[in-house]
Order: structure tokens, then C-alpha cells, then sequence
């Protein structure tokens, strides 16, 4: 039987990539003794590994494809075909992004303030060619944790840091002077497993069902019943992904109406609807929207 050989972030990604795969219909079981975790699916061979190597395997077709994130494709220069885009944290306004930090006190004020420091990064491929692009140089070296402190501490003169908020690094007195680049998850795969037709389709039904997934996040259904009377008033209250959909109903003169709405917007909407003339009002949750 052919497999996918599919590789699954450990790490800050695993939790929420393993929650995607359950919306979109897959069961995984990831044991904390193994990095070899089983899904309900007998085509696809999953594999834990860091979101740091990631597109270097994929890359070296050690997996056919891979979650991970696009810096560390970025960092690690691999050659890879990106499938898919994913947003998580679809709730979030906040991006992840690495930024250039400082101490508050620093007179380092731009990038060009770098010229003949010290800096301190987990992205040094990233870092280098940044100062690159703006002509600066400076002392680049790998960090293997505790990135923040060490500028805290004086040790270097300046950190390139992933963050969202930046609550982080303002606890630690830091002060962001520039955006190195803004990161998003990927589905990545190598050209080999590409040009395998089986292959292929076996991964793009997989990004549409996690999109799917991941589009459904915070979206719910709405169901409910009004008179052909009041259904224009009704009509214009409903922001929709799409216009709603209207069936009539056995009972003359009434329609039911269903529509995708966000679901943040509900509390408020559900009363102006009852006001408006709907009602059996059904709110609904959903696992996938498939556009």
C-alpha cells in the first residue's frame, strides 16, 4: 500500500496542528515516548520532528511533506513547494513575527545603530541577510535559548526574537527597534513527492480539509424560520460568507433561512432576528468549511 510519509511540528506547533487534523477528521495519537505518533489513516505515516528542520528533510525527500513554519524554511534556504498557507490563530490580530529587540535604555535606534555589534538570534541566515540588505555589518551568533536575557544581561547588543504581542519582551525591558520578517504555518512538500500523481491528490485533499478546518474556526451555522412577510427585514440583518440560503416550507407563506455567519457577532444578532419576525432559531457549530 502507498504511504505519505507526512512530517508533524514537535514543539510550540504540535498542539495546535494536532487539533486541525482532529477538525478536519483525523485522530492522532502522539506518545510522549515516541516520535512516531498514529493516525486513523492507513495512507498517511506521520513523523514528530522539530519545526526547525522541517523543510530540510522534505527537502532531502526523507518526508514527502511537512507542517512547519515559513521562516525556518526561510533560514534554512530549502527548495521546497508550498502547498498551503495556514493561519491558526484565525481569532488573532497579532502576527508571529521576528523582531530586532534592544534594551530600552540602548541608543541603538535603527538598523544602521548595528553597525559593529553584537547580535544574538535562533534565525542566523535570516538575521545576516537583513543586515545585508542594509548594508550594515555586524557580529551574527546562534543562540541555543534564553535569547532575551542575554541582551538583558549585556552579553550582546541586540536579539532577533519570534513574538506576537510583545508582552515578552517588554517584561524583560526590551524595546523592539524593527520587524527582521512575519512568519506563517505551511504545508510544504518536495518536487518528488509532487510529480507522484497518488501522491499529489493524497496531499491536496489533505490542505482542504485542514483549511477547511482552519476556515471553520469561530464560524458557526445559523438556522431559522420566518414569514414571507418579514423576510426581507430578516434578510438584511444577515452578513453571510455567500447569500443565504431560502427553502420554503411545507407550512404556506414560510421559509427557513441558513447562513454561515462569525460567531462573535451572534449574542447580538439572535435578538434583532426574534425582533424581526424569525424564529426556532438553531445556532450550530462547525468542524470544516470547504469553499
Amino acid at each position: 500500500m502507498a504511504k505519505l510519509k507526512l512530517g508533524l511540528p514537535k514543539g510550540s506547533l504540535q498542539e495546535a496542528t494536532v487539533k486541525v487534523f482532529e477538525r478536519a477528521g483525523f485522530n492522532i495519537y502522539v506518545s510522549s515516548r515516541s516520535y512516531f505518533p498514529s493516525i486513523d489513516d492507513v495512507e498517511v505515516e506521520p513523523v514528530l520532528l522539530r519545526a526547525q528542520e522541517m523543510s530540510r528533510y522534505v527537502e532531502e525527500e526523507a518526508l514527502d511533506c511537512g507542517i512547519t513554519g515559513a521562516d525556518w524554511v526561510a533560514e534554512n534556504g530549502s527548495k521546497i513547494q508550498v502547498l498551503a498557507d495556514f493561519n491558526y490563530a484565525k481569532q488573532s490580530s497579532s502576527k508571529v513575527r521576528w523582531v530586532l529587540a534592544v534594551p530600552e535604555n540602548s541608543k541603538i535606534k535603527t538598523v544602521k545603530d548595528l553597525e559593529g555589534k553584537r547580535i544574538s538570534t535562533e534565525v542566523v541566515n535570516i538575521t545576516k541577510n537583513y543586515l545585508k540588505k542594509n548594508k550594515v555589518k555586524a557580529d551574527v551568533e546562534f543562540s541555543w535559548g534564553a535569547t532575551e536575557a542575554k541582551v538583558a544581561d549585556g552579553l550582546v547588543d541586540a536579539i532577533v526574537e519570534l513574538t506576537e504581542t510583545g508582552s515578552s519582551l517588554r517584561a524583560h525591558k526590551l524595546r523592539i527597534v524593527d520587524t527582521i520578517c512575519v512568519s506563517v504555518t505551511q504545508f510544504i512538500a518536495n518536487t518528488k513527492a509532487m510529480k507522484d500523481p497518488w501522491k499529489k491528490k493524497k496531499m491536496d485533499q489533505l490542505v482542504m480539509l485542514l483549511k477547511g478546518a482552519i476556515d471553520a474556526t469561530n464560524m458557526v451555522g445559523l438556522k431559522m424560520n420566518v414569514s414571507e412577510e418579514a423576510l426581507m427585514k430578516v434578510l438584511s440583518l444577515l452578513p453571510s460568507l455567500q447569500d443565504p440560503t431560502v427553502s420554503h416550507l411545507t407550512k404556506k407563506g414560510w421559509v427557513a433561512i441558513e447562513v454561515v455567519i462569525d460567531e462573535s457577532i451572534v449574542r447580538n444578532l439572535i435578538p434583532k432576528l426574534k425582533e424581526a419576525g424569525a424564529n426556532g432559531i438553531i445556532e450550530y457549530s462547525l468542524n470544516k468549511l470547504i469553499y
